[in-house]
């Protein structure tokens, strides 16, 4: 769900930085984004893909009557009369196996075996378990006995109980998953029109950044973020493109960023949004050529986070903390992705939950403390992550990240067993 907005804009003067809530954020972003292009894939391929056009039914479904069960297809008309003293004889006049057809007609006093999911022969409107019967042989010919009247249109199917000719079976912006793969797969639809993947470019700054197969060395990190941005990405839909990591020359980021712009849909830099002397993506969104949407949002963590337009794609500069990235991909980067695909929920799902720990930090922005659910009793927990480790820097309670508790400004700290507003974060696939 897409946050409540409020109103006041925060100026920085010295940074050239007006603070601009978050739901203010989201719709400066989503006046420039537009759905991607459309392509066809096989079903096989379609699974964690976004429909790109509505699938109605080519027929009915079932498109023939079926029986619940197997037993004997009769006429129910024959078994008025039947009861435990006066029992009926109907003669068996075909077997009708599942994937087979009768060319017999059922008439007064015949019936036909028949098997679950098979069509039900012409001229019968019931099928009686095989339980129910009795069976004998006569002259060469098989027959079956009832004591009991059986209603008509028992244990049958009929055409069109499911789905009827003409109805909508999945609209447009549907993520494909094992359900909508069943649906697409019953109604013959082999070529499935989807979305095209965005492709994402991702790059991170920082003199500091190791490859990953580089030794440790005093004062340098290993750049994880990159790969935080990539599953992130792949989670939300788009098809990453990875430009490793770049020093903190701005020329160098200048050129990473026009080859990146250019044979991608979309970018997304981690590092270099902050107020420091080297912190050149910050810099460099503020340049003639590019429109600079925000560069700093009433969010806690990230709030130096900042998005752009070049060429008519968006630029997201994400902080180099790993719990800010995290938290920035998920409020601006992922909604993109989900609105190039034409999804009519990109945002985060907002739920209501109970505060099972008191939360004492104060903070002048709204802050979005990462954190697990729980459901205990029919009710929804949410668990901050612990106050030692609560912090943009931190990178090891992401792998545990199931919500993201918002904690408003005006809380002078929230205590425990309050109702809070979470944010439900995705885990795998998409959604």
């Amino acid at each position: 769900m897409k946050l409540n907005s409020h109103t006041d804009d925060m100026t920085n003067a010295k940074f050239n930085r007006t603070a601009v809530q978050v739901p203010d954020a989201q719709a400066r972003i989503a006046a420039h984004v537009r759905p991607g292009a459309i392509e066809k894939v096989s079903l096989e391929s379609a699974h964690g893909r976004t429909l790109a056009e509505k699938i109605v039914a080519p027929h009915p479904y079932p498109f023939f009557r079926r029986s619940g069960m197997d037993g004997y297809a009769i006429l129910s008309s024959d078994t008025l009369h039947a009861s435990s003293e006066q029992q009926i004889w109907l003669r068996v006049v075909d077997e009708i196996p599942c994937g087979y057809t009768s060319d017999q007609t059922i008439t007064p006093g015949t019936t036909a075996r028949i098997m679950t999911g098979a069509q039900v022969p012409e001229g019968a409107d019931a099928v009686v378990m095989l339980e129910m019967t009795e069976s004998k042989t006569e002259n060469g010919e098989q027959w079956i006995g009832l004591k009991r009247h059986v209603q008509a249109k028992a244990n049958i199917t009929p055409i069109g109980l499911e789905v009827e000719e003409g109805q909508l079976l999945l609209d447009a912006g549907t993520l494909i998953q094992a359900g909508e793969q069943s649906v697409l797969a019953t109604f013959g639809v082999a070529e499935v029109p989807v979305f095209r993947r965005p492709k994402v470019a991702i790059f991170a700054t920082g003199t500091e950044l190791l490859a990953l197969d580089e030794p440790l060395q005093p004062g340098r990190i290993r750049n994880s973020n990159s790969y935080l941005l990539r599953s992130l990405v792949v989670e939300a839909g788009g098809e990453p493109i990875m430009y490793g990591s770049i020093a903190d020359d701005a020329e160098t980021a200048r050129k990473t960023l026009a080859e990146a712009v250019k044979h991608n849909d979309m970018v997304v830099t981690t590092g270099g949004v902050s107020v420091g002397d080297y912190d050149i993506m910050g810099d460099l969104v503020r340049e003639d050529d590019i429109e600079m949407l925000f560069n700093k949002v009433t969010m806690r963590p990230g709030s130096v986070t900042t998005a752009a337009i070049v060429d008519q794609k968006n630029l997201f500069a994400l902080s180099g903390n790993p719990g800010a990235c995290f938290v920035g991909f998920n409020l601006f980067v992922r909604p993109t992705i989900r609105m190039m695909q034409n999804d009519p929920h990109p945002y985060l799902q907002e739920w209501t939950a109970i505060l099972d720990e008191g939360y004492t930090k104060v903070n002048n922005y709204t802050r979005f403390v990462r954190g697990r659910i729980e459901v205990r009793n029919g009710e929804v927990h949410a668990l901050p992550a612990a106050a030692r480790v609560d912090e943009s820097s931190v990178m090891i309670t992401i792998k545990d990240s199931e919500c993201l508790i918002i904690i408003p400004p005006d809380k002078k700290g929230i205590p425990a067993g309050e109702l809070v507003r979470i944010l439900k974060l995705p885990k795998g696939l998409v959604r």
